[in-house]
């Protein structure tokens, strides 16, 4: 069985999180420990390393395709963890997700047309839509008892006065981490068909989901212009860049274009290492996942012990869903010059800005926990002596300004 917790060591590699260029250019600094980017420090379960193994063994790479297996055992895979019935012959490779996002927009909207997002969003979301000539149109979720909700008042006016043609959903919601629950998403359908828009559902997160929370798919509902995502094993396997992308459509017309589509770019050929490893994943690594999602719940409850214990102003935002954690740092009443010295010099946290969401509450971050819990709870312990010595500087300048205006000769 994978252990979890030891230092990860990853020998030779070129991790975009940890690329030299890239920290610069975001903290200012390579001193920082990467939280940024949603991969993970994991080794994969066992018989994936396995299966990998031996196709590099066998030293033969000739032309090896097998979908019918890999859609196979993904339709297995959803019925045993989400019940949910989908048929093989309804879904669809490419090469991934952000690629089978773009593929729809430009297939199925016009240049100019609106996309909605609900935000804060993952930040390629806005990217792929300008890119492909479309508008971006924004529907901010909004904070009930410290849980977002999607604003559905405010997400319909916004579709009927920006002629809203297609949205993207997030289902888990990166960055929030909510699991939008079948109520929700059976009022968002009733919205999208009201005003005939396409729904583009990313669920590249759907197999992380937390005790207490149950995943609904776009794919469960019956609505023929909602296109799916499904799920992703670079998420859940920490397969992230040997992975392919699956797009589901349950409308038949809307799936011969897809498929046409595809095929005519030639991008549903995925490479033997891909197909292999996925269906091996599918099929024999869900005792590892169970142990990860064990693992990444035990973090989750350190990080808000340990925070409440001894970092009051900081607010831990419960995930049910993703590997992500978003904190709000308000309540510290630090400025955005002392925050971020306090976050990336000090405790070296190498934190998502908020800003690349959509956020304009420029004390909003998002984590990476999908690491050893050595390193979080090291990152964490900085952070808090950090929090202190600033704490410290500033009642000692309040202090100090009070007796300077007293005429005591302070400082």
């Amino acid at each position: 069985m994978t252990q979890f917790n030891p230092l990860s060591s990853y020998g030779q590699n070129s991790f975009i999180k940890s690329k030299p260029s890239m920290l610069t250019g975001i903290y200012g600094s390579t001193d920082v420990f990467p939280y940024w980017v949603a991969d993970m420090d994991f080794k994969v379960a066992e018989p994936i390393s396995s299966e990998l193994k031996r196709l590099v063994d066998r030293g033969v790479y000739s032309y090896e395709f097998n979908q019918d297996a890999l859609f196979q055992a993904m339709v297995s895979w959803f019925e045993r963890r989400h019940h949910l019935m989908l048929s093989a012959d309804n879904f669809v490779q490419v090469p991934g997700v952000l690629s089978g996002i773009a593929l729809l927009l430009n297939q199925f909207t016009e240049v100019g047309d609106a996309v909605l997002i609900h935000t804060p969003a993952y930040h390629q979301f806005s990217n792929l839509i300008s890119k492909a000539e479309r508008t971006v149109v924004t529907s901010p979720l909004t904070l009930v008892n410290d849980q977002y909700q999607i604003d559905f008042k405010g997400m319909e006016q916004q579709i009927q006065q920006q002629q809203v043609k297609a949205m993207i959903l997030c289902n888990p919601h990166n960055p929030t981490g909510r699991v939008w629950s079948k109520a929700e998403l059976t009022q968002l359908v009733a919205i999208a068909k009201r005003y005939d828009v396409l729904i583009i559902s990313d669920e590249i997160h759907s197999d992380i989901i937390f005790a207490g929370h149950q995943f609904t798919s776009m794919a469960s509902f019956d609505y023929p212009k909602a296109i799916t995502l499904l799920g992703s094993p670079a998420k859940t396997f920490g397969m992230h860049s040997i992975s392919n992308g699956y797009i589901y459509a349950g409308n038949s017309e809307l799936l011969g274009v897809i498929k046409h589509q595809v095929s005519a770019m030639y991008l549903d050929h995925g490479n033997a290492f891909s197909t292999f490893a996925t269906i091996v994943a599918y099929q024999q690594a869900e005792q590892w996942l169970d142990g990860l999602l064990a693992y990444l719940q035990q973090t989750v409850n350190w990080i808000t012990a340990f925070v409440s214990q001894h970092i009051n102003g900081l607010k831990v935002f419960q995930p049910q869903g993703t590997y992500q954690l978003w904190f709000d740092f308000s309540g510290l009443e630090l400025s955005q010059q002392q925050l971020n010295m306090v976050l990336f010099e000090q405790a070296k946290m190498g934190l998502t800005p908020g800003a690349w969401f959509g956020e304009s509450n420029p004390n909003f971050m998002r984590m990476n926990i999908a690491t050893a819990r050595e390193n979080i709870i090291a990152s964490f312990e900085l952070l808090r002596d950090a929090i202190d010595n600033v704490e410290e500087k500033l009642t000692a300048a309040n202090k100090c300004q009070g007796d300077r205006s007293a005429d005591q000769g302070c400082c």
